[in-house]
């Protein structure tokens, strides 16, 4: 039995009568051993093969990864798309940004760069989560579009490719010798997922979707599918987080969450998004989180954050975090700005019973060409890693370590 199936075992204990650990009880003692201090290091590869080096703050050279882990962090998070190559030209604004056929950029995430990445955090010790998006691109509450390859298909018979699809991926992770410790069964699904057909809501009067329904039959089928390759792991179930945008909207999440727990929808673990200049309140994430602890039991990780260590664009290009979405946060952005914001965050998961850690996202995302946000674009992203554009690290990479000194370490590296 791995390590994630004994902290999830002993998180899920505190939800059973006579085992609940008061709040008052120190994050050190409540939390030690099985906390989470991750990275989505999802556009790696694409980075590196734009050029993009690191180096340790004396400039020694060192990948990202072995200055993730010298940095305190102990797992890492990749997502999954299908065929992440264009169907049709990308047009934007009259302009042809990239053509049918080339990679769709973002990561290019398809499964044969998630293994490498995969195998590379695990020589680090990373503990890894798998993110599937079930899309051929990036899947989140304003996009949820239907692999190319499923496009004709509906009902049972896209129910069943989902199935099979997700054993698929697992079974041939577990063919290269990639321990997945985690899986997310969809990616910020706050309006379901594979449109139309787990589509929740309506964007113009009339469209046909499938409904709250439609959803859960294809959430169940993603579900199934994890169980489907236990058998890989001598039984073991592996761990299936569901994972909503919008951290701070407690009644989205009763919502939702009351909805899958009354159709039968099974999950183990919740994910929530937070981002300062997207989102609520700090103090709407804290209240949801210590609601969501008590009214379901399970394990929470913000499997998303991120803030920016400036509000100018380091290599030119429009930033998503922008000098009015700073002003809207409540945090400068500078590195120190940063540091206080992921101390913030990582305080307000560990406060909670079930709070289970933190995932930043996307710290190494180097303004490098080839690695835009798709093909043929460029980095929105640059301003919020945790890294200089050189590489080197930025006081906010030591942060979620410094506010959470007592979560275990990485296991040892070994070779790759």
């Amino acid at each position: 039995m791995s390590l994630v199936h004994v902290l999830l075992t002993a998180l899920l204990l505190t939800a059973l009568p006579g085992q609940a650990q008061t709040a008052t009880a120190a994050p050190a003692t409540r939390h030690a051993g099985q906390f989470i201090l991750g990275a989505d290091v999802s556009t790696l590869d694409a980075v590196e093969r734009g050029g993009g080096r690191f180096a340790t703050a004396d400039g020694t050279p060192a990948s990202a990864l072995q200055l993730l882990r010298a940095a305190g962090f102990n797992w890492a998070r990749l997502r999954l798309w299908h065929t992440p190559v264009n169907a049709d030209d990308v047009v934007d604004n009259g302009r042809v940004v990239s053509r049918a056929g080339e990679p769709v950029g973002g990561g290019n995430n398809g499964l044969d760069v998630t293994i490498a990445l995969a195998r590379r955090a695990q020589a680090q010790g990373l503990k890894l989560l798998l993110d599937i998006h079930y899309s051929d691109f990036w899947a989140d509450p304003a996009h949820q579009r239907k692999p190319a390859a499923w496009a004709a298909l509906q009902g049972p018979a896209l129910q069943a490719a989902v199935r099979s699809y997700t054993a698929d991926v697992l079974r041939q992770l577990h063919q290269a010798g990639v321990r997945v410790d985690m899986v997310q069964v969809g990616n910020e699904i706050n309006g379901g997922m594979l449109w139309p057909d787990g589509k929740t809501w309506q964007q113009t009067p009339g469209e046909a979707i499938g409904g709250t329904a439609g959803f859960h039959a294809l959430l169940k089928a993603g579900i199934a599918g994890v169980r489907d390759t236990d058998a890989l792991r001598g039984g073991a179930p592996l761990p299936v987080m569901l994972h909503l945008a919008k951290g701070g909207d407690n009644a989205l999440f009763r919502r939702v969450f009351d909805g899958f727990l009354a159709d039968g929808v099974a999950f183990d673990v919740i994910g929530l998004s937070w981002y300062p200049y997207f989102d609520s309140a700090l103090a709407s994430l804290r209240s949801n989180l210590t609601d969501l602890s008590t009214r379901y039991g399970k394990p929470l990780v913000v499997v998303e954050t991120a803030y920016g260590w400036t509000a100018e664009p380091p290599a030119g290009h429009p930033q998503v975090l922008n000098p009015e979405r700073v002003a809207a946060s409540g945090y400068p952005a500078t590195p120190a700005g940063q540091v206080a914001l992921l101390a913030d965050v990582v305080q307000a998961v560990a406060d909670v019973p079930q709070g289970l850690g933190v995932f930043y996202w996307e710290p190494a995302w180097l303004p490098v060409p080839g690695a835009g946000w798709r093909t043929g674009d460029g980095n929105g992203w640059a301003n919020q890693t945790l890294f200089t554009p050189e590489g080197k690290p930025l006081p906010g990479l030591g942060a979620l370590r410094a506010a959470a000194p007592w979560a275990p370490r990485a296991g040892a590296p070994v070779s790759p």
